[in-house]
């Protein structure tokens, strides 16, 4: 292990020959598809190996063509095999004529050996509210989640980390006959792009960040920034809903709007709130804090809930974004996870939340293992921020996680270059986890897009940032400084 984390590549892998096919019928016939092996556990590259899924669009011009772009959709546990056909449009002539556009299901994810826990749809859903009552549910569930995992892929999971990953990149890399990669990636996918910049910054081109996570909150500071963000969000919506009362009659100060949505809370804890897909407790509307980035998609939706409390027809479900579901995942990062099985092989239903958690548990050893820690966390996040705190700080699988943190979580902290992109309010890699990142990568820029919302910037289509972005990608040069333009 130490050989290969230091740069040196293993000869096998140098000598992998790649057998290219057309993916399948539903793709074009220039979207290949390949596979390549990789050591389950690098500590021992001669033992075990392990299928990785990968594919790729040939640059348009072998004249101009510079390299290979890996990418990564995010998650963890995200499909990105079909990311070279997703991305493709979104992407300007002069990127596409330079790079062979290379897509991969990282380890354990999709078709590249693909890990499940046979977990129930309660299982799988990662962000409980806290309450007394439930508590010794909640740490029964969390429990129940790692045991499941543990026994159904316990000779895996502890392999299935952001570090590995990272590791297999290179593989693909000398599989590839390049000396150097670029990259693109989102969300999660900008902290694998991290790692592997630290891992092997002398590997490392042109990597383009789009909706940054901050590496020093690896992991559970994460689900904690949510709530800090939601808080901000939820107050611009409170501003934002004021100024326009004559048409949502929510209140004309901000502290009015907060005090009607206090309301439909508190009155929705009491009573249900009917919607088109079933009834809705104070609890249940809380966890859509993520929608509150969306400030005219979210308005619209609070009205309607505040109407079907007072005994109107049912409130439509609600707002598309939300963390961690894909249906608020911008259109190439939806297609990916919908087509993780598009080649035929089998992949378990619950394979995205058993990557979750063995890349969330296992990358970091600095999860609390006593419950009363969660408790006490909660009941202090909540105070703090009153939206969605218990929710960020409540009980985890990684509590009781068996392979938790087999190696040191990666320290981020070097001068490659990099192009970070983000928008202002996104509720999953929120402003504030971004500058996290740009403060880990010295050599990097950032352009913030002001007034952009939501999660994903380049893979949600034109944005401010476009210019900044193929400029960087086709001649490597990045802006002399860090910049703002409007959304």
């Amino acid at each position: 292990m130490t050989a290969f984390a230091a740069g040196d590549p293993l000869e096998q892998d140098e000598r992998q020959g790649l057998r290219w096919e057309r993916c399948d019928a539903d793709h074009p016939e220039e979207f290949e598809c390949a596979k390549v092996k990789v050591p389950l556990d690098y500590g021992d590259p001669g033992g075990r190996r392990v299928d990785l899924a990968i594919s790729r669009i040939k640059a348009s011009s072998a004249k101009e063509r510079h390299g290979v772009l890996l990418m990564n959709p995010g998650g963890p546990g995200g499909p990105g095999l079909t990311m070279p056909v997703e991305m493709q449009p979104l992407l300007p002539a002069g990127v596409r004529e330079r790079f062979d556009l290379i897509g991969f299901d990282p380890r354990g994810v999709g078709q590249s050996s693909p890990i499940g826990c046979d977990l129930t749809a309660d299982e799988q859903t990662f962000q409980h509210p806290y309450a007394a009552a439930t508590f010794a549910r909640d740490t029964a569930r969390a429990r129940t989640v790692a045991d499941k995992c543990w026994a159904k892929a316990g000779d895996v999971l502890a392999h299935i980390t952001t570090r590995n990953t990272a590791r297999d990149m290179d593989v693909v890399r000398a599989a590839l006959g390049e000396r150097k990669i670029s990259y693109f990636g989102h969300s999660y996918g900008t902290y694998l792009g991290a790692v592997y910049t630290q891992m092997f910054p002398r590997r490392s081109d042109r990597f383009v960040l789009d909706s940054a996570l901050d590496p020093a909150l690896a992991w559970r500071g994460l689900f904690r920034g949510w709530s800090a963000g939601a808080e901000l969000a939820f107050t611009r919506w409170t501003e934002w809903a004021a100024a326009r009362n004559a048409t949502y009659g929510l209140g004309t100060t901000a502290a009015e709007v907060r005090q009607a949505y206090w309301d439909l809370i508190a009155r929705a804890d009491r009573t249900p709130v009917p919607t088109v897909g079933g009834s809705l407790s104070g609890d249940a509307i809380r966890a859509g804090y993520a929608a509150f980035v969306r400030v005219e998609t979210v308005t619209p939706w609070v009205v309607a809930l505040k109407a079907a409390a007072a005994g109107g027809s049912p409130a439509p479900d609600g707002p598309t974004e939300a963390v961690g579901a894909a249906a608020g995942e911008p259109a190439p990062i939806r297609s990916a996870a919908a087509r993780a099985g598009a080649s035929g092989a089998a992949v378990p239903a619950d394979n995205m939340s058993a990557v979750v958690w063995a890349v969330f548990c296992g990358d970091t050893r600095s999860w609390p293992r006593d419950p009363e820690r969660y408790r006490r966390d909660a009941i202090r996040d909540r105070a703090e921020y009153p939206l969605a705190g218990d929710l960020g700080a409540g009980i985890q699988p990684c509590a009781f996680w068996k392979s938790a943190g087999t190696e040191q979580a990666t320290a981020v902290d070097n001068d490659v270059n990099a192009l970070i992109v983000q928008n202002q309010w996104d509720p999953q890699a929120t402003l504030a986890m971004a500058q996290g990142m740009r403060r880990a990568l010295h050599g990097a820029r950032m352009v913030t897009v002001a007034g952009g919302e939501g999660h994903g910037v380049v893979v949600a289509g034109p944005s401010c940032a476009d210019a900044s972005v193929t400029r960087y990608l086709t001649t490597g040069r990045l802006p002399e400084k860090d910049l703002t333009c409007g959304a």
